[in-house]
C-alpha cells in the first residue's frame, strides 16, 4: 500500500515567483511589496483528491491565485496573521475559501504562515454525505471567510500538521486513510461555521477601484503613472483612492504601483535576461536608472544585476 512518505515534498525559495511555481497545480503570481530578500518555504502533500500544504513566506506578498476545476480552497492562516482575500481582512479563527477554476488575490503578511487544503468536490460531497452534513457544503458556496468554532480549527490544524510529518500519528497512513481524515477534519470544523459570504456593495465598489488603476498602470507601463492621472481615470478623489488601496491592499496607491512596476521587471528579466536591464526598466517607464537600482535593491535585497546572477544559479534545495 502507497504510504504517505513519498508524496510529501519540501521545497525552499529565493525568489516569489519561485515558490509560487513549485505549488502542485495552481497558477499564481506573486508580487513582493516589503523590502528585504526574499526568503519563503513550502512542504506539501499532493494526494489524488487531496493537497495539504504548508507555506512561510518573511515579506509580505500579493498574490493572484488560480486553484484547478473541480476543487475547493480553504486556508487556514496561523494567529496574528491578518491576511486578505479580494481586499477582506481574514480576522482570527477564521478559514478564507475559493472554489476551484476562478481567480482569487491574496495579500498576506511579513511572516505569512498559512496552512492550505485543496479537496476534490467529489471527495467533499463523499464524506459529507458519509457524516451526514450534505447542508454544510451547500452552505459554503460563494464564501470567502468562514468564522469557526476556535477549538476545531486548531483540530483541524493539528490534523493537517500531523500529515505533513509535524508530529502525529499519521505516518503510517495509506492515501486513502490521510484523505478521509483531512475531509473529516474539514467538514467536522466547517459544521461549526458562521459564514461571511456576500461581499458588501461598498467592498465591491473599493474592489473595482484598485483593479482600475492597477489595470491603468499596466496598460501604461511605458511611462510614470501619476497619482492625479490615476485619480481621474478612477473618477475618484485623492483621499478616497488612497483609502481603498489602503483597505484592499494594506498601503497606498504611490508604495503599491511602484512595487508593481518593481516586480514586474524582476519577473521580466528572470524570463528574458538577454534583454537586458535598462531596457526592461524602460519599457516600464523607469526613465531615471540609479533611482531604480537604489529602489530594486531595497525592495529585493540584492541590485538588478545580483539577482539575476543569484536567479541563474538556482534556489538551494
Amino acid at each position: 500500500m502507497h504510504q504517505l512518505d513519498t508524496s510529501l515534498r519540501r521545497v525552499a525559495a529565493q525568489d516569489p515567483d519561485d515558490l509560487a511555481r513549485n505549488l502542485t497545480g495552481w497558477e499564481q503570481v506573486y508580487d513582493q511589496i516589503t523590502c528585504g530578500a526574499f526568503a519563503g518555504a513550502l512542504d506539501e502533500l499532493h494526494l489524488p483528491g487531496v493537497q495539504v500544504f504548508r507555506e512561510r513566506i518573511n515579506q509580505a506578498v500579493h498574490q493572484v491565485c488560480r486553484v484547478r476545476p473541480g476543487a475547493l480552497w480553504f486556508g487556514l492562516p496561523l494567529e496574528l496573521d491578518e491576511s486578505r482575500i479580494n481586499g477582506r481582512k481574514a480576522a482570527s479563527a477564521s478559514v478564507m475559501a475559493r472554489p476551484g477554476g476562478s481567480a482569487f488575490e491574496l495579500v498576506t503578511p511579513r511572516d505569512h504562515d498559512i496552512f492550505g487544503v485543496v479537496v476534490s468536490r467529489e471527495l467533499c460531497e463523499e464524506g459529507a454525505q458519509r457524516n451526514g452534513c450534505e447542508e454544510v457544503l451547500g452552505a459554503i458556496e460563494g464564501a470567502e471567510i468562514l468564522r469557526v468554532d476556535p477549538a476545531a480549527r486548531t483540530a483541524c490544524l493539528r490534523t493537517l500538521a500531523s500529515l505533513l510529518g509535524e508530529g502525529g500519528d499519521h505516518a503510517g497512513a495509506s492515501i486513502e486513510e490521510a484523505q478521509h481524515c483531512v475531509v473529516d477534519a474539514l467538514l467536522l470544523m466547517l459544521g461549526a461555521s458562521s459564514i461571511e459570504a456576500s461581499t458588501l456593495r461598498s467592498e465591491q465598489r473599493r474592489r473595482a477601484i484598485v483593479a482600475k488603476a492597477r489595470d491603468y498602470l499596466v496598460e501604461h507601463r511605458d511611462r510614470a503613472v501619476t497619482i492625479p492621472e490615476l485619480c481621474e481615470h478612477a473618477c475618484v478623489s485623492r483621499r478616497t483612492l488612497q483609502y481603498c488601496f489602503e483597505d484592499v491592499l494594506g498601503i497606498s496607491p504611490v508604495v503599491y504601483l511602484r512595487r508593481l512596476r518593481l516586480n514586474a521587471i524582476r519577473r521580466t528579466l528572470l524570463e528574458d535576461g538577454a534583454r537586458g536591464i535598462g531596457r526592461v526598466a524602460a519599457e516600464w517607464g523607469i526613465d531615471n536608472f540609479s533611482q531604480f537600482s537604489s529602489d530594486y535593491k531595497k525592495l529585493f535585497g540584492k541590485s538588478p544585476s545580483a539577482y539575476l546572477r543569484s536567479a541563474s544559479r538556482g534556489p538551494d534545495r
